[in-house]
């Protein structure tokens, strides 16, 4: 199986590594924005964290209903984080 390169800058990285480990942060959200499906996520996150934080992280995540959106209850699909103005233009405001 080949790998699919994913190139993303160094800000964007960051950015998906921290809506990866926002607990009402879905998947679907990193794939809207930055067009990395489940798996691409998982393996960006385990090239780029120590193998310790990687486990923490996947077994945070496993099983999760938060993390995916069809398996979300109704009362957090609405959820919506203050500091994300929108999904397409997701910077934090100044404060």
């Amino acid at each position: 199986m080949k790998k699919k390169k994913i190139s993303l800058s160094d800000e964007q990285i960051d950015r998906v590594i921290e809506m990866a480990w926002e607990d009402r942060t879905p998947f679907d959200a990193i794939l809207s924005q930055f067009g990395l499906k489940e798996q691409d996520v998982i393996s960006l996150m385990r090239s780029e964290m120590k193998s310790s934080s990687f486990k923490m992280w996947r077994a945070r995540v496993q099983g999760r209903n938060t993390k995916h959106q069809n398996k979300r209850s109704e009362d957090t699909k609405a959820f919506r984080s203050s500091r994300q103005r929108g999904i397409s233009n997701n910077k934090i405001s100044k404060r």
